[in-house]
C-alpha cells in the first residue's frame, strides 16, 4: 500500500457510499469532468464507470501520477497532468460545460477554491464544482453576515458562487484517518452577476485588509484604503464597526470606490 504524504495533505477517500453520494450530486454521463487530486483514483473509478465524455485528472504527486497513467492507460478520453493546480492554467485547459470535483488538501483548499473564483473570463468554462473541505473550512466558506463563521472567504465565495449543497463526511471514510471530519461543497457559477466593480483581485485586496484585524475596529484599516476625503463617499459608514459588522455589499461599494480612485 501506498502511503501517505503529509506534506502533500493527503489523505485517500475510501467509503465506496460517499463516493457515490459525492458522485450523484450531478450528472456525470457524456459530461466533461476534471478531478483535482484524484489520489488512487477511488472517486475516479466512479466517475468512469458513468462514462464521462472527456476526463482530466490533475495529480501533484509524481509517483501516484505514474501510477494513474498506467491504470487509464486504455482510456482514451483521460488526460492526466502531473503537475500542482494552483500553477496549473486550469482556463486554458478547461472544456465547455465542465464539471469539477475535488477531494482537497486541507492545507491549500482555501487557494484552490479561490483560483477557481478568481477566472478572468466570467462566466467560466465551468456549470458545477464539487469540493471536499476540512469541515471548519466549509463552515467558513458558507458563513452568511452576522453569523460567527462570516467574513474574507465567505464574502469572495457569494461574490461569484451560489451554494447548493453540502453533507459531513466522518473522519472515519478516509484512509490515513485525518483529525477532523470534512464537509462537500456544491458551487454552481452565478451567470448575472450585477455589480459594478471590475476585477475580483480588488475585492480580495479590500477584504484581505479589513479582516487582517477581525476584531478591531475599521477605522485604522479602512485608512490603510482611503484618505480622508474619500471616507465621505461611503454611505452609512460607521469607522466603529468591525469587519463582521458590514454586509457583502457595503464590501462590494468599497471595492467600487477604490477602483474608481
Amino acid at each position: 500500500m501506498r502511503y501517505a504524504k503529509k506534506s502533500l495533505g493527503q489523505n485517500f477517500l475510501i467509503d465506496s457510499n460517499i463516493i457515490k453520494k459525492i458522485i450523484n450530486l450531478t450528472t456525470v454521463f457524456d459530461k466533461n469532468i476534471l478531478e483535482i487530486g484524484p489520489g488512487k483514483g477511488a472517486l475516479t473509478d466512479e466517475i468512469l464507470k458513468n462514462k464521462p465524455k472527456s476526463l482530466i485528472l490533475i495529480e501533484k504527486d509524481s509517483l501516484i501520477y505514474k501510477e494513474l497513467k498506467l491504470k487509464y492507460n486504455n482510456y482514451k478520453n483521460v488526460e492526466i497532468y502531473n503537475t500542482d493546480f494552483l500553477e496549473f492554467d486550469i482556463e486554458k485547459k478547461l472544456k465547455k460545460n465542465t464539471t469539477v470535483f475535488g477531494n482537497l488538501p486541507y492545507n491549500i483548499s482555501s487557494q484552490i477554491l479561490v483560483k477557481m473564483i478568481k477566472f478572468k473570463a466570467w462566466p467560466p468554462k465551468y456549470n458545477n464544482v464539487i469540493f471536499m473541505f476540512q469541515k471548519e473550512m466549509a463552515e467558513r466558506i458558507i458563513g452568511t453576515y452576522n453569523t460567527s463563521k462570516y467574513g474574507r472567504l465567505s464574502i469572495l465565495t457569494n461574490y461569484r458562487l451560489n451554494i447548493l449543497k453540502k453533507f459531513n463526511v466522518s473522519s472515519n471514510c478516509f484512509l490515513p484517518k485525518p483529525k477532523v471530519d470534512s464537509s462537500v461543497l456544491f458551487f454552481k457559477p452565478k451567470k448575472n452577476i450585477s455589480i459594478n466593480f471590475k476585477n475580483i483581485e480588488n475585492l480580495e485586496k479590500i477584504t484581505n485588509i479589513f479582516f487582517s484585524n477581525k476584531r478591531k475596529m475599521i477605522n485604522k484599516n479602512i485608512k490603510k484604503i482611503f484618505n480622508k476625503d474619500k471616507l465621505d463617499l461611503i454611505k452609512d459608514l460607521d469607522l466603529k464597526s468591525r469587519p463582521s459588522d458590514l454586509k457583502p455589499e457595503k464590501y462590494y461599494e468599497i471595492t467600487e470606490l477604490f477602483e474608481k480612485m
